[in-house]
Order: C-alpha cells, then structure tokens, then sequence
C-alpha cells in the first residue's frame, strides 16, 4: 500500500479524531494541535493576544518580562535630553520607538495612502557584491536602509513612492481571483541613487512565539534542509549561514524575512540601530554613511545608546511572548481544511511540528512539542515575489517560510489583513495565489479545488 493511500484509510478510519501530517510517521490530535505552542500556548482571542507573556514565568521572569515591555513601547528622544537612558534617536530613523511598527506586537502594513507615513514598511538597500562576512555591500550615500526621517538640522534619506497593479485569474471551477503587485519608486533626498540599487521592501513581522523557534536546534534545521533536491520533491529548502557579530563567525540564521539574523539579540540589537538609529553594544556605529556630514556632526546619546541592561530586557520580553492557541479544531470544516492543507503539499514547507530544545530558560520554552508551521528554511518563491536583493545565502527569490500561528488574529489585533514579505496579498487567499518557485505545484493544487474545499482550507489557516 502507498504511502498516500496509507495516509487516506487512516484519516477515514480515525473519524477525523487525527490530522495527517506531511510525515506519514508522525500524527498529531486536535487537542495537540491547538495547544499550538505547547507550553507555551495562551486561551486569548483579544486585540492583545500577542502581548501575553508565556504560562508559568517566575516572579523574577515576570518582571523582567513587563520590564521588557515597557521598554519595548517606550519613545527615544534626541540627545541631549533630561532622558538620558533613553535619548540618541536617529541622526537618521524610521520609528521612534519598537511599538510603532509592532503594533500591539503585531504585523505591520504597507502605507495606505501616498499621505502615509513610512513606518512599519521600510526598505532595505544594497548594490551587488558581498562585505567581507557575506553580507550585502551598503548603498554609498544612503547605507542598507532607506530612512526617511531625520533628527532636527538632519535631514530623512527619502521616500518612497507605491502604486499597484491588479493581476486577474480564475479558479479551475470558474471562480475569479486578484491580486495586486506593488511598483516602489524611492524619492532620493540626498542626491542620486547608485544607479545598481537594489532595493527589498519589508513589513514588520508579528513576534508571538519567537522565543520558541529560537529554542530548534541548528541539528534539526540541517535536518529538514535539501539544497540539493535530493528526494526529488521539488522542495529544495535551505539554512542561511549569516554572520552572528557576537560569536565572530558564521551560523545559522533563523529570524528576518531572509533567515539573514541568527538570534533574537542580533535581532533586537539589528533592530534597533537600523529603525530607531540606537547604538548598541552589538552595532557600535551609527547610521552615518560618507557623504551625510550632517548625521556625522550630530550629536549622539552615549556609547553605546542602548545600555546592555535594556537590550536584555527587550531581548527577554521578545522571548517570551506566548502564543495564541488554534481555535475551532473541533469541527470538520478545520479538520477537512487541515486534510487539504496536506494534500497539496504546503506542509512541504510549512512544517507543523518542531520540538525545541532543552537548554535552560523559562519552563514553556524547554522540551515543547510546537506547531509553528515553518521550517524556517529560505525557498525559492518564484519571481513574483523576488526582491532581486541576495542577503547572505538568500538569493533574490529566496525567503524564510514564515510560521503561521496567529494567522487568523492579526485582524483582531492589527485591525488589517496584509501579508507576505510587503503586505502585497489583502488576505490569506492571495497569500496562497502569490506563491511559486518550489510552491508553484502547490498554489496550481489550490486553484484547482473546489469552493467548498477552498473554503475549509482558508477556514483552517484562519483558525490558527
């Protein structure tokens, strides 16, 4: 008996009690699915489902956990001021603070007016070539990030420009569908841009659950990876080697949507010179490329801005952020939907179930059985989703699987449904329909189904 048909008579004879994984060998209950980060898993469906902490912490993790967490919501102001653990924004910024572009912890948005601020999408820049640890070369003039605001007498790097056009398709049942592809034109204020720009936008991703997929062992990345396509599949995902600042060398990377940060510190700290323009014991320089003598004259908050005590803190509030769990698992329709999630092959890439490690930390993130539904592998996505921007072992088509717990509450949270990369698809259908590359046999699958079998697999997405 195939391994398929095995699959089939097992779904059928357990009454839909179990889900079928893309692994024959490995089975998981509705009851395992919707404690979806195990331990680490909360019951809450409000607008601040994101913004828990993990069960169980200690008093003393507690603390530092809401300790984190003001810190993480608290506004940097320009130096000089009476703020002193809290002043050196800029010279050059794209927020003022981590909150304004993790809303409520949450997923970001493209502008939606050319009246909006640039806040949680920003704009990675480089010109061809490698630094000297693998990384992208910085645009001269304007660096790896376009910034477009500025301390006072500083000027912001530019804008940017966004239009889109509408792509037109239909279902094999008839059904019609639409998506729409972003145009970005930057609006330089410094000058001219290097005329081989290349340029990656990026929303801010949601943060629950981060904590756990750090705590996946490099053995099970390598594990999961098949540069080669070796079994054929045609899924070919792979580790991203990047540069971790504090070990000096390179390791796998896990977190940003090119795998290209290899730990939540790196992250923060990335984070935190790059948005809000805060030195830090990690990034030591700010962002001041040659030729902005005005950001080079001005005045900074100490060296470095970012004491070590409040990049901990923040590193630990970003740790333990629990998960929301799954919801309606019960019923068919998600039951039905899981089945056809697996059937044309997104669990491919998507995987359902990770188990973290056991070195120490808080008791929700030790020895968890997860359900994060990513192998935090880069894929080839295709080219409507190419960014054309190599970042490590990133080529420009290549992205880190996102997970897709929480999925279905970003709306409660965030108030909008955008997603992939730049917030491009308005839903999750069109989530679905941007994928190609390795997922291309996938999204032909999915427009192949029926509405009802459509339906119950946006159902079960949504439900996570």
């Amino acid at each position: 008996m195939s391994v398929n048909l095995m699959r089939v008579v097992l779904y059928v004879n357990l009454g839909l009690k179990l889900f079928l994984s893309d692994d024959a060998s490995a089975i998981v209950s509705a009851s395992e699915l919707k404690k979806t980060a195990g331990a680490g898993s909360i019951d809450n469906q409000s607008s601040l489902s994101f913004s828990m902490p993990v069960p169980n912490l200690s008093p003393e993790e507690e603390r530092r956990f809401f300790k984190g967490r003001a810190l993480f919501r608290d506004t940097w102001t320009e130096a000089p001021s009476s703020t002193h653990s809290r002043d050196g924004l800029g010279p050059t910024f794209n927020a003022r603070s981590c909150e304004s572009c993790h809303i409520r912890d949450g997923r970001g948005k493209p502008p939606g007016s050319a009246k909006d601020p640039l806040v949680s999408l920003l704009f990675r820049l480089s010109v061809p070539g490698e630094d000297r640890h693998g990384a992208p070369v910085p645009v001269p003039v304007y660096g790896g990030q376009l910034q477009p605001y500025g301390i006072s007498n500083v000027p912001g790097e530019g804008s940017v420009e966004i239009t889109y056009t509408e792509i037109k398709g239909h279902y094999k049942d008839g059904g019609t569908w639409s998506l729409r592809k972003p145009n970005y034109l930057i609006v330089p204020a410094l000058g001219p841009m290097h005329q081989l720009v290349m340029i990656s936008p990026r929303v801010a991703p949601q943060m629950p659950g981060l904590g756990l997929l750090e705590r996946i062992p490099d053995k099970v990345l390598y594990d999961m990876s098949d540069p080669d396509d070796l079994d054929g599949d045609g899924i070919s995902g792979k580790v991203n080697l990047v540069y971790d600042a504090t070990l000096k060398k390179k390791v796998p990377g896990r977190f940003g949507w090119k795998a290209n940060q290899p730990s939540l510190r790196q992250q923060t700290a990335g984070a935190f010179l790059g948005d809000i323009g805060i030195t830090s014991e990690i990034f030591g320089d700010n962002n001041c490329p040659e030729g902005q003598k005005l950001c080079q004259n001005s005045v900074n908050g100490g060296s470095p801005e970012l004491l070590p005590a409040i990049l901990d803190h923040v590193v630990f509030y970003s740790q333990t952020l629990a998960v929301p769990q799954a919801r309606n698992t019960e019923t068919r329709m998600f039951k039905d939907g899981f089945k056809s999630f697996t059937e044309i092959g997104c669990g491919s890439c998507h995987k359902h179930q990770l188990k973290t490690s056991k070195s120490p930390g808080p008791d929700s993130l030790i020895n968890q059985s997860i359900h994060p539904f990513t192998d935090l592998l880069l894929h080839d996505m295709g080219e409507g989703l190419a960014d054309h921007r190599p970042d490590f072992l990133a080529s420009g088509r290549e992205w880190r699987t996102p997970p897709l717990w929480g999925l279905g509450l970003i709306p409660v949270v965030n108030n909008h449904k955008y997603l992939l990369h730049d917030g491009r698809a308005r839903t999750i259908e069109e989530a679905v329909l941007w994928h190609a590359g390795e997922a291309e046999k996938s999204r032909v699958k999915f427009t192949e189904l029926d509405k009802q079998k459509r339906d119950q697999l946006l159902y079960f997405l949504e439900s996570l």
